[in-house]
């Protein structure tokens, strides 16, 4: 089966705008592109990635195309559209549309000062364009003042393709964590909703030192509640790299899918990508 990591980025700080990273990021805050990737991909086995935006600008959108075209490792490229607008987003779908690259789109919710912003009418217009133009969103569903609105988008917009990143960045506290698996748990009784097993380590309390058994709890209440068929893997590149590396995120994946059926594994590891985005693989 196809190994596809389905959340990795690239920036080029010459050339596009990324206002939220700052050099306070340290390792992160330099520019990367598909030969910092490339050689680690082949170290791991991933044999297709998925680029997904990091800033919500054209010009984002217009490099990841770009990079696509010119890597074939490349399956696919999430990217950006006003849909706060609709009447933008219906003119640059038109164009968009027509790049067999493009599979999807993503805002970043969370730099939105209002908690509601994936909810307002405009924006549920936009999304049910992109639902009719047979595109996926991209939900940074941050907890958690954004996981809870899945199931309103799901029901107002039921032929929309959704996906929660990073499994909407769990909480440590178990307080906190009983309340991210209910407003999981309510966004999975959705079929068209899946999520991405991706971002996690970046949560860890010791960037150094966590291993699959830190992921682990959280990774199998996803499979329990959304079922292999609707999760995928993501590496988080190079964002990942605030904590570990690109080898550790898989090898550590991998040890906490070990108890899965191989079916089970191939659909995360690949299959459920394949098959949400369209690739094609």
């Amino acid at each position: 089966m196809v190994r596809v990591d389905t959340h990795q980025h690239f920036w080029n700080l010459d050339e596009v705008a990324y206002p939220w990273l700052a050099p306070a990021y340290g390792a992160i805050y330099r520019n990367f592109d598909a030969d910092d990737l490339a050689p680690q991909l082949r170290a791991t086995g991933v044999e297709h990635t998925v680029i997904v935006q990091a800033m919500n600008s054209y010009a984002d959108t217009d490099s990841m195309l770009a990079i696509a075209a010119a890597h074939d490792w490349v399956a696919g490229v999430v990217g950006w559209l006003p849909i706060h607008d609709p009447a933008e987003t219906a003119r640059k779908l038109d164009e968009y549309g027509r790049n067999p690259w493009f599979k999807g789109i993503r805002h970043l919710i969370h730099d939105e000062p209002n908690p509601d912003w994936v909810v307002q009418k405009q924006v549920i217009e936009g999304l049910q364009l992109l639902a009719d133009a047979g595109l996926t969103f991209d939900v940074v569903a941050v907890f958690p003042n954004h996981l809870k609105h899945v199931p309103t988008l799901a029901e107002r917009a039921p032929n929309l393709r959704m996906v929660i990143d990073h499994l909407a960045k769990p909480p440590p506290g178990a307080e906190e964590r009983g309340t991210w698996r209910q407003q999981m748990a309510a966004a999975a009784e959705s079929p068209n909703v899946y999520a991405k097993v991706s971002g996690l380590n970046t949560i860890m309390n010791d960037a150094e030192n966590w291993t699959y058994e830190d992921l682990k709890p959280l990774i199998d209440t996803a499979i329990e509640l959304f079922g292999a068929e609707r999760l995928m893997f993501g590496s988080d590149w190079p964002v990942a790299l605030l904590a570990g590396d690109y080898a550790k995120v898989w090898q550590e994946t991998l040890k906490c899918l070990a108890d899965l059926s191989a079916g089970e594994r191939d659909a995360i590891l690949g299959g459920t990508g394949n098959a949400f985005y369209g690739l094609g693989l």
